[in-house]
């Protein structure tokens, strides 16, 4: 079974308005809350998920993700995807999402692209 716990670091650069949230641990159902909240918390312009050290996350994370797009489109943020695995990927293009979030290969291009 896949380690359920999570841990968020916070990295803001507050004169560019971003935000980076980076990810270690799996994305489940057991540790979706902590996440939800990172995502509610603060004012930012742009948002990057750094995904980089998740090696799992099942349909409550993915639930989740696809809520933080909504929520930041709503609030007319950016949001971008950095480091998603295969097994991540495979999901998001099960559930026909992966379309909708930008990605990037390193979290440097997606923070310059936010910018």
């Amino acid at each position: 079974m896949p380690e359920t716990t999570l841990t968020i670091e916070t990295m803001d650069d507050a004169a560019a308005g971003l935000r980076v949230l980076r990810l270690t641990g799996s994305l489940t159902l057991q540790s979706v809350f902590p996440f939800q909240a990172a995502i509610r918390e603060g004012q930012f312009n742009a948002l990057v998920l750094d995904f980089t050290d998740v090696p799992y996350m099942d349909s409550a994370g993915l639930g989740a993700l696809v809520g933080a797009l909504v929520a930041a489109q709503r609030a007319q943020r950016r949001l971008a995807l950095v480091g998603a695995n295969q097994r991540i990927k495979a999901l998001m293009d099960m559930a026909h999402v992966s379309a909708f979030f930008p990605t990037f290969p390193n979290l440097k291009e997606a923070v310059e692209s936010l910018r």
